[in-house]
Order: C-alpha cells, then sequence, then structure tokens
C-alpha cells in the first residue's frame, strides 16, 4: 500500500500546528517540510524554529526536506528541530557521500531529491546508502504547480536501480499528485505519495487519503 506524506507547504502559516493536527488525524503517514532559503529555489518558507515549534502537534516522522544551499551546514539544526527524514538535493552538494553519512551519524534517515532537470544516474554511485530518493515532478520552490508527466520514467528508472541492487531504498514523489494522476505514478513505483494542495483543497481530507491508499 503506498503511503502518504502530508505537505505543510499548503497548510495555513498562521496555523501550522492545527494543520498538522489535521493531516495526522486524516491518516497520512509522514508530515513533509519543506525548506527554501530563497537562494537554491526562489521561495522562502520555514526553518528548524517552526519545526521544533510544531513538532509537538503529532508523533508521526517530520520528512523534512531541504531546498537549500550548504545543507551539510545545517543539518545538525533540523536534527534537534526534530526531523525523523531529512532529504538533501543532489544539486545542492558537491560531495553527497559524506552529507548523507552525516545525517545517518546522527541516527536519521537520509534521502536525495532530484529536480526534474536532472537525470537519474547521478543516484547509482551513492543509492545503496539512501532510505528515500524523492523525485520533484514539479519545478521546486512553490505549490500548486502541475504534475511534469515525463517525469515517470524517471520514477521508473530509478525502480529499476533500486531492484537491481536489491534494495529496501522508497520512492517519494512530490510535485503535482492528486487522485487523477496517483494511478500512474504508483505503477511507475512510488512507495511515497508527497501531497499538499490536493489534500487541503479537499472537502474530506481523510476520505481522500483512504482513496488513495486503495489504488
Amino acid at each position: 500500500m503506498v503511503e502518504i506524506s502530508g505537505s505543510i507547504l499548503s497548510a495555513d502559516f498562521a496555523n501550522l500546528g492545527k494543520s498538522v493536527e489535521m493531516l495526522t488525524v486524516a491518516g497520512v503517514d509522514y508530515i513533509h517540510v519543506d525548506v527554501m532559503d530563497g537562494s537554491f529555489v526562489s521561495n522562502i518558507t520555514i526553518g528548524p524554529v517552526v519545526i521544533s515549534a510544531i513538532r509537538q502537534y503529532t508523533k508521526i516522522p517530520f520528512d523534512v526536506h531541504l531546498m537549500i544551499n550548504a545543507s551539510s551546514n545545517y543539518i545538525e539544526n533540523f536534527v534537534d528541530a526534530g526531523a525523523d527524514i531529512i532529504t538533501i538535493h543532489a544539486e545542492s552538494e558537491v560531495h553527497l557521500d559524506g552529507v548523507i553519512k552525516k545525517i545517518k551519524a546522527y541516527g536519521k534517515s537520509a534521502g536525495i531529491s532530484l529536480v526534474p532537470t536532472s537525470h537519474h544516474n547521478i543516484l547509482e554511485y551513492i543509492i545503496c546508502d539512501l532510505d528515500l530518493v524523492l523525485v520533484m515532478t514539479v519545478n521546486p520552490g512553490f505549490g500548486g504547480q502541475r504534475f511534469i508527466t515525463s517525469q515517470l520514467n524517471k520514477i521508473s528508472s530509478i525502480r529499476n536501480i533500486i531492484q537491481k541492487y536489491s534494495l529496501n531504498t522508497k520512492i517519494a514523489v512530490d510535485g503535482g499528485v492528486n487522485i487523477e494522476n496517483a494511478k500512474d505514478i504508483i505503477d511507475a513505483g512510488a512507495d511515497i505519495l508527497v501531497i499538499g494542495s490536493a489534500l487541503f483543497k479537499s472537502n474530506n481530507m481523510s476520505e481522500y487519503i483512504k482513496q488513495l491508499k486503495s489504488l
């Protein structure tokens, strides 16, 4: 069964704690937190202080997606804030293996994310050390964008690499995911659907999640 990571990028930022509670009650498996620095991507969102403040509102894992430059300098901050999974961008670091080792040294799960223009082959040398690969299916920076269909082939290719090495690495897909395209994404090889806009716009968040998990 596919897992759901509820993205708070589309939540009411004046009531983030309440939004985290809503997602938890609705049945998500993770809370997806997008951290943006205004440099790696043009938008600016939240940092460790806010993550620490909303951590108390749920016991489910925090899936923290760092869309920032020099992410290696801030790993400890996000660990201390309550991150359970820390995903960095392949495009933001020269020595990915070193950052992954740093994350794992804190006992946290480590992931690598790829923007739509990045080729999946960049993962092969490091995938054996990854708990998660996050495939961006929109250009990162803002919620509510349209899913880039060509990324389905990338998801399938990454699934083939994972199977090639008999790994337990999970594939998460983030960007424009909704009930209409979820089946295609799952069939391509996704384990986790990161969903924000579609969840918060739904009339019944719990029922929406049940429908996704039944696909």
